[in-house]
């Protein structure tokens, strides 16, 4: 008999026809799409923070998350107890990865030194399970933006000792990282911001972050860690604006500080959306610049202005999700972490069961539909077709940084006017797309 989840058996592959809500009806891990199984191509992860430690509560109310493994004390007894109940529920949906910051697996203390010993007998136990269960650790992060000692930012705020602390903080993390064979280390700025420009030093607090950042390669290198560095996106919330806003100014800030070497972004999709970007923008924009390392799987409600987290169930979502990291090529490093909770109605541990299942479903079939699409051929045909004109003598020069001004000139004087345009067929394409969903 179960401990956690006694009424929950291990999730099974039911198929399409099936009823029953605790089976995926489209997601079998063995299942090959191209040669290659569903469980490689999709490589699942668990958000720690949302499935085992969030409360479900909100600005108008305590928490309704009934879960009967928990006793609510920050103590390393109800953590441990928690980290088991994790590894059973990771077991029994039958994902191969987790995720994780440092204040979710274990209690902060009043020193970093209590901390730090904290984190280190909650390690101990989930390297147990690791090794218990196979699930490994996509990617370790430190919390820099939940004390309030990170009120003004962590590697960016006025006060040094909290970049210094900040610093501790995710050097221990690193250590951690690497001893539970993780992956990779990802660094989100939740704090990394301002929210008026009259009282910040904008350009000594990027450079306060560059260096802060360069300063983790350098160490991530002492200590012998071969995992990915991931950097992941927002453009507010909970400051008024981030540095890290999205795919390009992230891009911008890797170039400055040269750090483009050592990271990759890690994409969500509620974040992109909040900065004004389709999921399917973010992603190509990071893949055509090699940078495309890992997915925060979520979606947003379009009705609502801010990051609700919610599970995506959107095949549309998923399927041009899926086209851009089949076309480069797949992930390597990264995976997809549903970094999304259930609704503060859906209290019951069951609920997490289904909520993972039916994103997983989702991505499921978009990988299937994104696979078929590519295979059809008539998509990227048409891109290539659109093209077609840059092929020409010309075109390839001025591709290949050959061409000059004059040589533009003597093509265009004699043809007196450009080649008549052709159209762009969207909505063509957007049937087409809809054709195989």
């Amino acid at each position: 008999m179960s401990e956690f989840f006694p009424d929950v058996p291990k999730i099974t592959y039911g198929g399409p026809n099936s009823k029953n809500p605790l089976e995926f009806k489209h997601y079998n891990p063995d299942e090959l799409v191209g040669g290659k199984s569903m469980r490689d191509h999709l490589r699942f992860s668990v958000a720690y923070w949302h499935t085992f430690t969030n409360p479900l509560s909100d600005p108008f109310g305590a928490g309704t998350a009934q879960r009967p493994w928990d006793d609510g004390t920050p103590t390393v007894e109800n953590a441990t107890r928690r980290a088991r109940a994790a590894f059973e529920f990771l077991e029994k949906l039958g994902v191969p990865f987790y995720c994780f910051h440092d204040r979710d697996v274990a209690p902060e203390g009043k020193t970093l030194k209590e901390s730090n010993a904290n984190l280190d007998a909650v390690a101990k136990v989930l390297k147990e399970e690791q090794q218990r269960t196979g699930v490994r650790l996509l990617w370790g992060t430190a919390n820099l933006f939940s004390n309030p000692r990170y009120m003004h930012g962590a590697s960016t705020s006025p006060n040094f000792d909290a970049f210094a602390f900040a610093g501790a903080q995710v050097k221990k993390m690193l250590e951690t990282t690497l001893e539970l064979g993780g992956l990779g280390y990802t660094f989100w700025g939740g704090r990394e911001g301002y929210s008026t420009l009259l009282n910040t030093d904008l350009k000594r607090e990027l450079d306060h972050l560059g260096r802060f950042l360069n300063m983790a390669v350098d160490y991530k290198k002492s200590i012998g860690f071969d995992g990915q560095f991931y950097i992941e996106p927002k453009p507010m919330e909970p400051t008024k604006h981030q540095y890290d806003s999205d795919t390009e100014s992230c891009l911008n800030f890797l170039r400055t500080y040269d750090l483009l070497g050592h990271f990759k972004l890690n994409l969500e999709t509620n974040h992109a959306t909040l900065a004004g970007h389709e999921m399917q923008h973010e992603l190509r924009m990071a893949a055509a610049s090699g940078v495309l390392g890992s997915m925060d799987a979520n979606t947003g409600d379009p009705m609502l202005g801010w990051d609700t987290d919610q599970f995506p169930t959107s095949i549309y979502l998923t399927a041009t999700s899926m086209l851009e990291v089949l076309d480069m090529g797949g992930w390597t490093t990264g995976g997809i972490n549903f970094d999304a909770k259930v609704r503060r109605e859906s209290f019951e541990p069951v609920d997490l069961f289904y909520a993972h299942i039916g994103g997983m479903d989702a991505f499921a079939r978009g990988l299937k539909i994104a696979h078929t699409i590519r295979e059809d051929g008539r998509l990227a045909d048409f891109v290539r077709n659109r093209y077609a004109s840059w092929d020409g003598e010309l075109g390839r020069k001025v591709e290949s940084g050959r061409a000059t001004f004059s040589d533009l000139e003597a093509y265009i004087l004699p043809k007196g006017d450009v080649t008549p345009n052709v159209s762009g067929r969207q909505e063509m394409l957007e049937n087409l797309i809809n054709e195989f969903i």
